[in-house]
């Protein structure tokens, strides 16, 4: 939505009866008039919250009324007044009910006295009419504010009948048509010098903005049963304003600037096993990196300038600090690489081994055995140029579904054996050589789920689906490996890595040097040599790198969530994780977010779909194996 600029007049003049003609349109309005006063509406809502500007400054109360779809900034009350009147009346008119929100904040709280042995309740004052419907909405929005965690100080909320305009001492906003007005203490500064507590602040809006629309939709349930929405949620935004666009440009602008996998991932892999093999198994091998290109500190001062302060929207303001956090923690690993704090880093990426995932990966290891019988030959497996082939068939397939897939296939010689998805281009190790049986699967999951996310990612209003939200790649990992099965590409040697990819990275995390977590996989797991070589040369590539553990943690998340009912075709829409799926939702009930443009072609087969009803049943990573 552009937004228009500022102009210093009245309420009552020409922009505003150019608002009220869009309004009736049903078209959008975002307009700037006076000093720091705005009228936005991105569609006609039963409602418009309304901050009014005091005599010191309100900044949580007026970021709670402008995340909202319908919102007045006003310098006065008076001009809220005449503006709500008109525009109250266009709504009511179309839409047969309309209530105000007004949001503000009370003068002062009261801190804790420093010896006091506990922290006090902190106040959120609540005014509503004598209106059922009003009540309605009043006491739906009492019970979210309730559970509001304020920094250990649980809030105490009062609701006060609003007086008549005369019996206050004070002026107020008097209206005819449905009011909540919302005062709470300002709980998110400092007593004395307002200084800032940046986390509370973002707590705050938040939360009573999320008290806000449920008070909406109860007081639309009210008045009319034609407002039965899927969650409070859809009254949020259908629009995003300029600085949303800016801030996803530039976080996928930076994230794009570098690729963490290829940075951390060795270009002598073959020389390393040569190395390895000649000196007995005994001496960790030399790994070469590419040089980076990349200047760590401009890009984390690019990072950390991108503002977030204006996106006027509290989900999309929590996804994108997430995300900022996480490319953080990429550049902060690659400058690191090499070193012992790139483990640590990469803990903190990707979390730490939980011991049930250890426990998993040690039950299918002890549990089964190399699959000797099913070792092929030199003429059942595959090189690179027939992986190549089958690839680009399958990329044409998907171009078949959308010419905006424009993936490409390159063969590369500074890689391990094995396929790698680096943005919108599939990267084959020369040296790769697969079975037969395992080409389609591992296509699947290289081409169906990484690239086929990073197109779908790409076709949505947000890039930031295409580079992924925060900690999304475990489940997209799972998501992939899932896929193999689907593709009938499932086998037991296949688990079996997943699995010593988990404990090696326990005995990585532990302090075990290379030889010892490769002899840990050859002597105590009965992996053959350059197999259990391959495995540890990805666990200790930059110094260490946790990342190999999330295959099956995505695994075990992905087949828990299809056994709790829960469905793949969220999954297709972007990078994302399970834990992002209720923003995904509200996203895409406040039309922000289309449907995919491309659907994996392995789901079009009887026998995928099949394997997909069993898994949607139960089942385990062994069951996987058991056809």
């Amino acid at each position: 939505m552009t937004e228009e600029r500022a102009t210093p007049v009245s309420p009552a003049p020409a922009w505003l009866d150019e608002a009220i003609g869009r309004l009736t349109d049903g078209r959008a309005v975002r307009r700037d008039f006076g000093e720091g006063g705005r009228l936005h509406i991105d569609r006609l809502v039963p409602f418009l919250c309304v901050h009014i500007a005091a005599e010191h400054q309100q900044p949580v109360a007026r970021d709670i009324a402008q995340a909202n779809a319908a919102y007045l900034l006003a310098p006065d009350i008076d001009t809220a007044a005449a503006i709500i009147e008109r525009v109250g009346g266009v709504i009511e008119q179309r839409l047969g009910l309309f209530i105000v929100l007004e949001f503000g904040e009370l003068e002062s709280d009261e801190p804790p006295a420093k010896d006091a042995p506990f922290l006090p309740p902190f106040l959120i004052e609540v005014v509503a009419g004598a209106r059922a419907a009003e009540q309605v909405a009043a006491k739906a929005l009492i019970e979210t504010a309730a559970t509001i965690e304020g920094k250990f100080r649980t809030p105490h909320v009062t609701l006060v009948e609003r007086p008549a305009a005369t019996a206050t001492g004070r002026k107020a906003l008097a209206l005819d048509t449905p009011h909540l007005t919302v005062r709470f203490a300002p709980i998110y500064c400092e007593p004395g010098t307002r200084r800032i507590y940046p986390q509370l602040r973002e707590r705050l809006v938040a939360s009573i903005f999320d008290a806000g629309l449920r008070a909406v939709a109860a007081f639309a349930r009210a008045k009319s049963d034609s407002f039965r929405l899927p969650t409070h949620r859809a009254f949020g935004r259908k629009a995003f304003v300029d600085a949303v666009v800016r801030a996803d440009r530039g976080i996928d602008e930076i994230a794009s600037s570098f690729d963490f996998l290829l940075a951390v991932t060795p270009i002598n892999a073959e020389a390393a096993w040569t190395e390895f093999a000649s000196g007995g198994f005994s001496k960790s091998p030399r790994l070469y990196y590419r040089p980076l290109t990349l200047q760590i500190e401009t890009a984390k001062r690019k990072l950390f300038s991108l503002n977030f302060e204006h996106l006027e929207d509290p989900l999309l303001y929590a996804l994108y600090r997430e995300k900022q956090q996480e490319v953080d923690l990429q550049l902060s690993m690659i400058s690191a690489r090499e070193t012992r704090t790139f483990v640590e880093f990469g803990r903190a990426l990707y979390g730490p081994v939980e011991a049930t995932l250890h426990d998993a990966a040690s039950e299918i290891l002890a549990r089964t055995a190399p699959d000797r019988d099913a070792r092929s030959s030199a003429a059942d497996r595959r090189d690179c140029e027939y992986i190549r082939e089958r690839a680009q068939a399958m990329i044409s397939a998907y171009r078949r579904q959308s010419a905006d897939f424009s993936a490409s296939v390159d063969i590369r010689d500074d890689l391990p054996a094995g396929l790698l998805v680096s943005r919108g281009q599939l990267l084959i190790a020369r040296s790769s050589a697969l079975d037969a049986d395992r080409v389609e699967a591992l296509l699947n999951h290289e081409i169906g789920v990484h690239l086929l996310t990073y197109f779908n990612g790409s076709a949505q209003g947000l890039r930031i689906l295409r580079s992924g939200l925060a900690g999304y790649e475990g489940m997209q990992e799972g998501l992939a490996v899932f896929a193999e099965y689907l593709s009938a590409g499932m086998t037991i040697d296949r688990l079996r890595v997943l699995a010593a990819r988990v404990v090696g990275c326990v005995a990585m995390l532990d302090g075990a040097p290379f030889p010892q977590t490769y002899r840990l996989l050859v002597d105590g797991h009965g992996f053959a040599a350059t197999e259990a070589f391959n495995i540890t040369l990805r666990i200790y590539r930059g110094g260490g790198l946790v990342k190999d553990a999330i295959y099956l943690r995505g695994l075990l998340q992905l087949l828990d969530h299809l056994a709790g009912g829960g469905t793949l075709e969220p999954f297709w829409m972007g990078k994302i994780a399970a834990s992002h799926f209720g923003a995904i939702q509200e996203l895409s009930l406040r039309g922000l977010l289309g449907t995919a443009a491309l659907r994996p072609i392995f789901l079009d087969e009887v026998k995928a779909r099949d394997r997909l009803q069993r898994a949607q049943r139960g089942l385990s990573p062994l069951d996987l194996i058991s056809e």
